[in-house]
């Protein structure tokens, strides 16, 4: 599994692969967790009790929206040490300041307990989730994309994408087992704080495969020619064409993430407060979904590596497109097996883009700022996108009376954006990742 050239040992690509996706799964876990607890418990648990229920749920979900508020955060500060310094360096230390904040959020005191101060202390590591997360995206990606061949990029670079629907499972799975094995006071009174007390045990597992591997082999070309940019953030910020596309990066990313949050977040609230559907009716809609998602995603990754990103890209949007009132549509018939699909085939058009995703941002960037670039791409949509469409589609049932039609028109919105984003990023399949030393000022190390 591991060859050797000269004094270093370089990780193989399904080695990395797998270590990609097993530290991302734990990750977006912790992550995925607390939008599932902001559906269903957070509100009333940690918000003063004279809230109505909709005020409680819209303070929930804008204490969901900061941690993508804190994911740009992340990008950058982790994005310029992780083009300083490496990429390995940088996912662990992700890892630790994710898993310890999701643990931290299963020991709070609820408001009834202290008041002001547990919105205060869930907000605080939101933070640290957002920070997190914001930094543990490009790296995870990265790790993969520089390990592969050319010609399988899209493929590998999907792996760490396939952490989301893995995180996606695992936080919901539990949730959906615990709510139906506990009564409603007791799930109320302990049972949702299991799955983040049990995000401890997972960073152990997650440190253990992540000190296993090795630093990319582009990023120790860059540090053998003495190729490393002493501001990697400044240079994307200052030159045009690295500033374009992390603009044209964040537009294409628009609908993934918001149509996303909608889909595994909103939806639970939209189905137990609207249409009266049990909890683990949508829960298991969602796992079902996540279950189909995660295969979809390498599929996609490997077209795009034979028909290029930016076709894959486009029909993706496109089909986010046509599908986002028969989503609804579907959800609202209130039967399980229709919900499922429903959720199915957003979550389906949604992979189309998120599985090439990786591959088409990381080509987008030269070596030396391509944390920086993509993180920055990636992270900063998630501030108008997934951290606001569940707080945005609350805001929207409250405006039109408990009705599908506006969220869908939300989502046709979300989707135009990101269909004319990606198409202007234009296609990066044959484009090189790697930079000659030659071609970027030299710093010192």
């Amino acid at each position: 599994m591991i060859e050797i050239q000269g004094n270093k040992k370089r990780s193989s690509i399904m080695q990395v692969a797998l270590a990609s996706w097993i530290g991302t799964s734990i990750e977006w876990y912790d992550f995925f967790l607390y939008g599932t607890a902001a559906a269903l418990v957070l509100g009333p648990l940690f918000f003063s009790p004279n809230f109505s229920p909709l005020a409680a749920q819209l303070s929930a979900f804008a204490t969901f929206w900061v941690g993508f508020a804190f994911r740009p955060i992340g990008g950058i500060i982790f994005g310029h040490f992780g083009d300083r310094a490496g990429r390995k360096t940088m996912l662990i230390l992700t890892l630790l300041i994710m898993g310890f904040a999701t643990f931290l959020v299963g020991c709070l005191p609820t408001y009834s307990s202290i008041g002001i101060w547990a919105p205060i202390c869930l907000v605080v590591l939101r933070m640290l989730q957002g920070i997190a997360v914001g930094g543990e995206w490009g790296g995870a990606v990265l790790m993969a994309t520089e390990h592969s061949p050319d010609h399988r990029r899209g493929f590998y670079g999907s792996w760490p994408q396939m952490g989301v629907p893995t995180g996606l499972l695992l936080s919901s799975l539990l949730f959906s087992l615990i709510s139906t094995s506990f009564s409603k006071q007791a799930f109320l009174a302990f049972g949702w704080r299991i799955p983040f007390l049990l995000s401890i045990v997972l960073v152990v597992v997650g440190l253990f495969i992540r000190l296993s591997i090795a630093e990319t082999p582009d990023f120790e070309r860059l540090k053998a020619e003495r190729a490393v940019v002493r501001m990697p953030i400044i240079d994307v910020l200052r030159h045009w064409r690295n500033f374009k596309y992390v603009l044209l990066a964040a537009g294409a990313f628009i609908v993934v993430n918001g149509s996303f949050y909608i889909y595994i977040t909103f939806s639970v609230t939209y189905g137990t407060t609207v249409l009266n559907v049990p909890a683990n009716v949508i829960l298991n809609g969602t796992l079902i979904a996540a279950a189909v998602l995660f295969f979809g995603l390498p599929l996609a990754g490997a077209l795009s590596d034979r028909f290029g990103r930016l076709p894959i890209y486009l029909l993706g949007a496109a089909l986010t497109i046509l599908l986002a009132f028969p989503v609804f549509w579907l959800i609202d018939t209130r039967s399980p097996v229709l919900i499922a699909l429903g959720l199915t085939l957003g979550q389906l058009a949604n992979g189309l883009m998120y599985g090439p995703q990786a591959a088409f941002y990381s080509e987008l960037f030269e070596t030396q700022i391509r944390y920086s670039g993509a993180s920055l791409g990636y992270q900063g949509a998630s501030i108008v996108a997934g951290g606001l469409a569940p707080f945005i589609a609350t805001a929207l049932l409250g405006i039109f009376g408990h009705v599908s039609w506006p969220i869908s028109v939300y989502i046709i919105i979300m989707g135009i954006i990101t269909f004319v984003s990606a198409y202007l990023a234009g296609e990066t399949r044959h484009r090189s990742v790697v930079v000659e030393a030659s071609a970027v000022s030299p710093a010192e190390m």
